[in-house]
């Protein structure tokens, strides 16, 4: 039986753990997906926004400029990539400076430090490629980018080294509660639990509403993007915004902190949760909203394009905290924008639920030091000589566009809660992720796979279940 466990391996269920970590606390982790970041973590804006967005009495308005400042401590403890590189959000009309000023002043109250509005010369020299419409801005000088899978991955990490357990490609299809004791009945199996963590992402509503008659409803609004090649990656260097609507911030133009150039999202409501296709008009619509801020989209630079979904609260707010009618059952649900800039906020507030209730000892063995996969392409001349020498595999290189090495995809497999898919490689390594889309080195990476998890290359998919890559073989070669 555990302690405490957690519905959800995204961003804000492994932030959960890693906090949870630093007790002794016997806590899991279960996911129905066969990796951590499969949900909404893995397809967003990758933005740690300035806090300014929110109202003040709202959760988002007080977890995001909190989680925002703590962004560069876990960066620095994790190693993973984040940059803080400020934002701009766009007013193209004088008459609409007054909600700019309103923006600051309710950041203020956010207590976000650094806000201003910027003009003129002063807009132009920051940022020269900016939409010549545009009149004037306000810019945060702590608005962030970060990788959301590398960083959720560096928190599981951690936490699983610390001690948490995980439990993949497990779904919770009923919970009971036997006197003071969850029964989540799953897949593979029963857990017993004394608390329950509900951060399913867009189907936290269906986790709550199995144990609680206080039912929430979750809305997955799906976000569709454009990732362009790095070559045109510093187009722009901060986060642009255009002024906020009821259906959220807009479409951004952004860097990426792996130096590509990316633009979105729109918002479609879906009843489908599992719905991340695409599709023309979309695509079209964030080109032609994203040309309103910059002066040129680069189309011929288009590598992908992809879609995230939201978990969007009929509340309009985060729903964190114990339900009424079900003790020891704790919701981080609704957790959409600005919900990557304020999961180590929420992490810490459903920590201290939980430390309150339980109030467990301190975890005197708890390392907060996890080091990520040697990124070769980083690397200068002599630290890749060095690597090389110590691995071999090193220097082979498998990945072209990202200039991945076969050294990186052995780690990434190998060490706590490695890969054990095609998809599970792409977010440790970005593998696949450039010009060519794993063209040309999908095939290689296959073989790696098979090789290190001994399967049959027929058995490696490309993110667990019944996503096989190889359905059969048509020459006596496998």
């Amino acid at each position: 039986m555990f302690d405490i466990t957690i519905v959800g391996a995204g961003v804000v269920g492994c932030s959960i753990a890693r906090e949870l970590a630093r007790y002794k606390l016997k806590v899991c982790v279960i996911d129905k997906d066969s990796d951590v970041a499969n949900g909404t973590t893995k397809a967003n804006s990758a933005i740690v926004h300035a806090g300014f967005d929110a109202k003040p009495e709202s959760l988002k308005g007080k977890l995001n400029a909190k989680g925002n400042s703590m962004f560069d401590k876990l960066a620095e403890e994790l190693d993973f990539p984040f940059k803080r590189n400020g934002s701009l959000v766009l007013c193209f009309n004088k008459n609409d400076v007054d909600k700019l000023n309103d923006l600051k002043k309710q950041g203020e109250r956010n207590g976000v430090p650094g806000l201003e509005i910027i003009e003129g010369d002063k807009l132009r020299e920051m940022e020269p490629n900016v939409s010549d419409e545009v009149v004037a801005a306000l810019h945060a000088s702590t608005g962030a980018i970060v990788c959301p899978y590398e960083m959720t991955i560096a928190l599981a990490e951690n936490a699983f080294t610390n001690g948490v357990d995980f439990k993949f490609e497990t779904e919770v299809k009923a919970i009971d509660k036997i006197e003071d004791i969850y029964v989540l009945r799953t897949n593979k199996g029963d857990i017993e639990t004394k608390i329950v963590v509900n951060a399913s992402g867009v189907f936290a509503d269906e986790i709550n509403n199995m144990i609680s008659n206080n039912k929430i409803n979750i809305v997955a609004r799906k976000g569709e993007y454009c990732l362009f090649d790095k070559s045109v990656g510093n187009m722009i260097s901060k986060t642009v915004f255009q002024l906020p609507t009821k259906m959220g911030k807009g479409i951004l133009v952004t860097p990426t902190v792996d130096g590509n150039l990316l633009i979105g999202p729109n918002a479609i409501d879906t009843e489908d949760k599992n719905d991340l296709n695409t599709s023309s008009e979309g695509i079209n619509d964030i080109i032609s909203k994203a040309g309103l801020s910059i002066k040129q989209v680069p189309m011929r630079q288009v590598i992908t394009s992809f879609s995230g979904l939201r978990a969007h609260s009929v509340e309009n707010d985060f729903i964190i905290g114990e339900q009424q009618d079900a003790e020891n059952f704790i919701n981080a649900a609704g957790i959409e924008s600005p919900g990557l800039s304020s999961a180590p906020a929420i992490a810490e507030m459903v920590v201290d639920i939980i430390v309150n209730k339980l109030n467990p000892s301190k975890n005197e063995k708890f390392n907060p030091i996890r080091k990520g996969i040697p990124k070769f392409r980083e690397l200068n001349n002599e630290e890749r000589k060095k690597l090389i020498q110590q691995d071999s595999r090193y220097g082979k290189i498998i990945c072209r566009c990202e200039t991945v090495t076969e050294g990186e995809i052995i780690n990434a497999i190998r060490r706590p809660l490695g890969a054990r898919t095609l998809d599970g490689v792409k977010r440790r390594t970005r593998s696949g992720m450039g010009r060519c889309q794993a063209g040309f080195c999908a095939p290689k990476i296959v073989e790696i796979l098979a090789r290190e998890l001994n399967l049959m290359p027929t058995e490696v998919t490309k993110f667990g279940g019944e996503s096989k890559l190889l359905v059969g073989k048509d020459k006596e070669t496998i």
